[in-house]
């Protein structure tokens, strides 16, 4: 299945309170892009009283590759509500670093909460998004007079060739979005009569 991901660096800030939280979201497929971007904007805000972070790396709502800190701030009180709105805005690999400048008023429990988390929210309304495709594979082997017919047929189906083996027959293995695998591979049967060999990916 396909997912948004963040389509590319992104950034959004308020003042809460007197404190100014500024929110950077990028996207990141790997637990090491999450842990490289989170360094980037600590590297770019040392000065600050706290960079709290939250990351999905992976599918949305995937707790596989997921991580978050507090940054010295209260104990579950940034870094867990922020992966909590990153695991429900149906966005995947993602990162959100909330920069905090201290302003000199106290936020509270709640407060800090809610601010952190409303940061986060305020980033993913207005996040540029592209889909991400899942690709899988389809081998078949077909006789050379179906070469052609099959060729075209791939194009329809956004199916590219990614390995190709000539012998008494053709080898052919196609690459195309998971979501249309099933269909191709009926298209394909249809096409050949069943005269062809499908193999499983």
């Amino acid at each position: 299945m396909a997912y948004p991901v963040p389509r590319h660096f992104h950034r959004v800030e308020e003042i809460i309170r007197r404190s100014r939280f500024i929110t950077s979201v990028a996207h990141t497929p790997t637990r090491d892009a999450a842990k490289a971007f989170i360094e980037r904007i600590r590297a770019e805000f040392t000065d600050a009283n706290h960079n709290c972070m939250a990351f999905v790396a992976g599918p949305p709502a995937s707790t596989a590759q997921v991580g978050m800190s507090d940054d010295g701030e209260p104990r579950g009180t940034a870094g867990r509500p922020m992966l909590n709105t990153l695991a429900h805005s149906g966005v995947g690999e993602i990162t959100a670093v909330v920069t905090r400048y201290f302003g000199g008023i106290k936020l509270g429990t709640g407060g800090l909460v809610r601010a952190y988390s409303g940061s986060v929210r305020q980033a993913l309304a207005d996040l540029p998004v592209r889909e991400k495709i899942i690709p899988t594979t389809v081998p078949v082997i077909i006789g050379y007079a179906c070469i052609t017919p099959v060729r075209r047929l791939a194009t329809a189906f956004d199916a590219e060739i990614i390995e190709e083996t000539y012998g008494a027959d053709v080898s052919l293995t196609f690459e195309l979005p998971v979501e249309k695998a099933e269909d191709f591979r009926a298209a394909l049967i249809d096409l050949t009569h069943g005269e062809l060999v499908i193999g499983t990916s």
